[in-house]
């Protein structure tokens, strides 16, 4: 995919600012470098209309770590329901993030294929999950962190905040898919 990324960051202006802290994961056993943050402003429409859909499904997962809440939420819309393991790292992360409404995209579009076994989607996002248990232990850190600073008024209880449900099904899926036979370290259901 090496040229279909660089073919999509041809199209990115130029940024203020550096790429903020970014994180390493495993996305089908080969080392990914993603930004937490970018500050890039959104290419102009033309351009992006010139890549193909590969390469606009990788910008649009890119701008998922954009600094602007409503662009994550823009750019996720248009790749949450891709069944791409590269997509799965950009959704996960977003799972731990204090944006309610892009936790009920998720939630609405991925919820109900992650607790069908076996599914394309359980299968991608287990797989990604069982690969990453320390990544998967630090976003479910915060959800509850975020639940407990933004959220709590409206969803009383933990169990009743949508990044957890989130979290319990991402976590199922990965049990469901650790080829070593037993539970995937920090990913019991909580």
């Amino acid at each position: 995919m090496s040229d279909d990324v660089r073919q999509a960051l041809a199209v990115l202006p130029p940024a203020p600012h550096a790429p903020a802290s970014p994180f390493r994961v495993l996305v089908d056993a080969e080392p990914v470098v993603i930004p937490y943050r970018i500050y890039t402003d959104e290419p102009p429409a033309g351009a992006e209309a010139a890549l193909s859909a590969v390469q606009r499904a990788l910008l649009d997962c890119l701008y998922t770590r954009h600094h602007d809440g409503r662009v994550r939420q823009r750019r996720l819309e248009r790749v949450v329901g891709l069944i791409q393991p590269w997509v799965a790292p950009f959704v996960v992360q977003l799972v731990g993030e204090y944006v309610d409404e892009i936790l009920l995209v998720i939630r609405r579009v991925l919820g109900p294929e992650l607790v069908v076994p076996h599914s394309p989607t359980d299968a991608v996002y287990g797989r990604f999950v069982a690969e990453n248990p320390g990544f998967v232990a630090l976003t479910g850190q915060r959800v509850a962190s975020y639940w407990a600073c933004y959220h709590r008024r409206r969803y009383p209880t933990l169990i009743d905040y949508p990044g957890r449900s989130l979290m319990a099904a991402l976590r199922a899926a990965a049990n469901r898919h650790n080829f070593s036979g037993g539970e995937v370290p920090g990913t019991a259901a909580r």
